[in-house]
């Protein structure tokens, strides 16, 4: 295997929970929805403004582990195979994403959006929150009586 070359990021991060390798900054959350606050900037999106059909918008993001993330961009990751899934915010296609440093997947990049309302997430990759170490340093667990009826990913 060859050399490992991991990009460096600079403030409030998020790291792999397994081998603390980097992969997000803070600053670059799109979504993040707890409860009823939503960290969604509607200046991030003007351009996308006749596009959006914010009644269909889903600004929560959940796995089978629980809550996600959103991210404009993330580092130190591959990508698998593309492939379609159907989520509750429709037919997507998607590839997973893995950790440079340890090879576990950390969530998926949404590759295409097939609905014309969910078209922002194109580019865009969900971490899940249950494989991630805040910026904090703390560590997202999963209860174990605590399921998520309804994600937006289906299988991942």
């Amino acid at each position: 295997m060859g050399r490992l070359f991991v990009e460096e990021l600079e403030g409030r991060s998020y790291s792999c929970k397994h081998c603390g390798t980097l992969l997000a900054l803070h600053g670059d959350i799109i979504s993040k929805k707890l409860g009823n606050a939503s960290l969604l900037a509607p200046y991030r999106f003007l351009h996308l403004m006749p596009y959006l059909d914010f009644k269909r918008i889903s600004l929560s993001f959940h796995c089978r582990h629980g809550k996600a993330y959103l991210f404009r961009k993330v580092a130190n990751v591959f990508a698998g195979e593309k492939e379609d899934r159907s989520m509750i915010t429709g037919l997507h296609t998607v590839a997973d994403i893995f950790c440079v440093g340890c090879g576990s997947i950390v969530g998926w990049k949404y590759v295409t959006a097939h609905d014309k309302s969910q078209k922002y997430k194109e580019g865009k990759s969900v971490l899940e929150r249950f494989k991630l170490s805040g910026p904090d340093g703390s560590h997202y667990w999963v209860h174990e009586h605590h399921h998520i009826s309804g994600s937006d990913a289906d299988d991942v």
